[in-house]
């Protein structure tokens, strides 16, 4: 396909996705939703790829959703827009192998939703927060509101929500929002070291991490030990866990 809002770069096993409509800060309209939709139908039936990072094109990662394409919405129309979105990040967030945001300016309304449907969140020192939607007497449509008590606590993502105030990339790695903060200009040589490093372990052991993690975040805390238990039984019967052990005792990097 050929997309006209998103750009892809394959290096190696890592795919940088980058949201490319710089001339609205690369708001997210439908346009947007169905490439990335496409292009997660794409990376599901890839089995080189191991991590993903998405990032945005000029000074913004995402400024938020198109309010020129939602301004004229009716309510069933509405619905349609929050439930595609809210379908596209969650395939993002279910995908097999790990996604790192790499935040490189704003990151607002529908942008800090799609960086928090990512695994982990790298942030510039240029980099601004917030959900910003009562402002336009409207609420987050692609479960910010959902996603972002799970990550900073309801105190914190209330205190966001309610008085839509944007927040800079310090604050963001106080509150727990992103995880670490680099200097803009290093930014994607910084996430690229990091997908290296993810890309350089046991791929099945990488991909079952994410899935015990995201899975058991949701469940008991027995049930998530019964399903870490499953399956760090299941990593012994495969070759990638005999040739890890291996390797330590043979004190030689692994040959996955």
């Amino acid at each position: 396909m050929d997309y006209k809002t998103i750009k892809i770069q394959i290096n190696g096993s890592i795919a940088v996705l980058q949201l490319s409509r710089p001339e609205s800060l690369n708001a997210l309209n439908s346009e947007v939703f169905s490439e990335l939709n496409h292009y997660m139908n794409e990376i599901e039936k890839d089995n080189f790829l191991k991590v993903l990072i998405i990032t945005g094109e000029g000074k913004a990662f995402v400024a938020g959703a198109d309010i020129a394409e939602m301004a004229d919405k009716s309510q069933r129309k509405a619905l349609e827009f929050s439930l595609k979105g809210q379908m596209v990040f969650k395939r993002i967030e279910a995908l097999k192998i790990p996604v790192i945001a790499a935040v490189n300016g704003f990151a607002l309304g529908g942008g800090c939703e799609l960086a928090m449907s990512c695994d982990f969140r790298i942030a510039s020192d240029k980099a601004k927060f917030g959900q910003p939607e009562v402002n336009l007497g409207l609420i987050p449509g692609y479960a910010g509101t959902q996603r972002l008590s799970r990550l900073v606590g309801i105190g914190n993502a209330l205190h966001l929500l309610l008085t839509a105030d944007i927040i800079d990339a310090a604050e963001a790695l106080r509150i727990g929002l992103v995880q670490q903060v680099v200097e803009n200009e290093k930014l994607m040589e910084h996430c690229m070291q990091i997908a290296e490093k993810i890309a350089s372990k046991g791929k099945l052991a990488v991909q079952n991490v994410k899935l015990v993690t995201r899975q058991g975040f949701n469940m008991s805390f027995d049930a998530g030990c019964e399903l870490e238990a499953n399956y760090f039984s299941y990593s012994f019967q495969n070759g990638e866990s005999e040739e890890g052990m291996k390797a330590f005792l043979e004190k030689r990097k692994p040959n996955w």
